[in-house]
């Protein structure tokens, strides 16, 4: 693989990994249809995939900073209520519990939690059907088309109010089993997910900030998951080269796709990523027969 071929690849994942278009859809139809060879491939998509969690650190800094520090005030709260309930039983005391879920951010961390069980699950037991899958053209097409109708409905969805403390665990477990469904190449994650929230009434802001952080425990997963195969593959001075051209390139481009997938989805401009998806389901559809 050459430069500008990592270069290429990394702009295709920084822009599709955020706006609702599928990046794994997109990898797969451009690699198909160009022949592109990644050589040490597992490290290459390692790589991009951390170019894009270095994006969503940057934009959601904040919001990840305050969840680590609640997270941990949780643990403590956790530990303070086990030996309170010990204290309790021992000498009959009446020592009172803390809450544990006593504001959104701490909320907003369970969330995390839940949804990230059935992403997990769904996609470790698919991953060797969407590694099949991604060697054709026809199902990232036929993918592409199905997020080209989560978003049409995404636009025509009524503004909702929802944020953490609105929304039950259940809602989080059902928003995770979507992401994990998005791992089929050419269904959009961002897109998956973020229609599965609007429909479910959040919070239009929230729905992004909620997808794209709920999205960094899946990166990781599949890093790791990439990174225990390594092993068998050489890596040399140019693949390295490569991995981090690529993973630059896709978090520069990364971080301008989500400033920009928040106006997009406040001002419900979902119609124009529809009609992009569409077509390009249909196009990778015919070449899936012609190439």
């Amino acid at each position: 693989m050459s430069i500008i071929q990592a270069i290429i690849l990394g702009i295709v994942q920084g822009i599709t990994e955020f706006l609702p278009v599928s990046s794994s859809g997109h990898l797969a139809i451009i690699q198909n249809i160009f022949h592109i060879q990644t050589d040490g491939g597992l490290f290459f998509d390692v790589m991009l995939h951390l170019g894009t969690l270095v994006a969503i650190f940057v934009v959601y800094r904040k919001d990840i900073l305050r969840m680590i520090v609640e997270t941990v005030n949780m643990c403590g709260d956790i530990i303070y209520n086990l030996k309170s309930y010990i204290q309790n039983q021992r000498s009959y005391s009446a020592l009172r519990y803390r809450k544990i879920v006593k504001n959104n951010y701490r909320k907003f961390v369970v969330l995390v939690l839940v949804s990230t069980i059935p992403t997990g699950i769904i996609g470790y037991i698919g991953k060797g059907m969407v590694e099949k899958a991604s060697a054709t053209l026809i199902v990232p097409g036929i993918c592409l088309i199905l997020t080209s109708i989560l978003l049409v409905v995404s636009e025509k969805t009524p503004n909702g109010k929802k944020i953490p403390k609105d929304i039950s665990y259940g809602s989080g477990f059902l928003i995770g089993a979507a992401q994990g469904c998005a791992t089929l190449p050419g269904l959009s994650r961002s897109g998956t997910t973020i229609a599965a929230c609007l429909m479910s009434g959040y919070d239009r802001r929230f729905a992004v900030r909620y997808s794209f952080i709920m999205s960094i425990p899946a990166i990781l997963g599949a890093a790791v998951l990439e990174i225990k195969d390594l092993g068998s593959e050489a890596i040399t001075g140019g693949i390295v080269l490569n991995g981090l051209i690529g993973a630059i390139v896709a978090g520069c481009v990364g971080y301008v796709c989500i400033k920009t997938m928040l106006t997009v989805v406040r001002k419900k401009k979902f119609m124009g990523f529809a009609i992009y998806c569409f077509a390009v389901g249909v196009i990778a559809i015919i070449a899936n027969f012609l190439v």
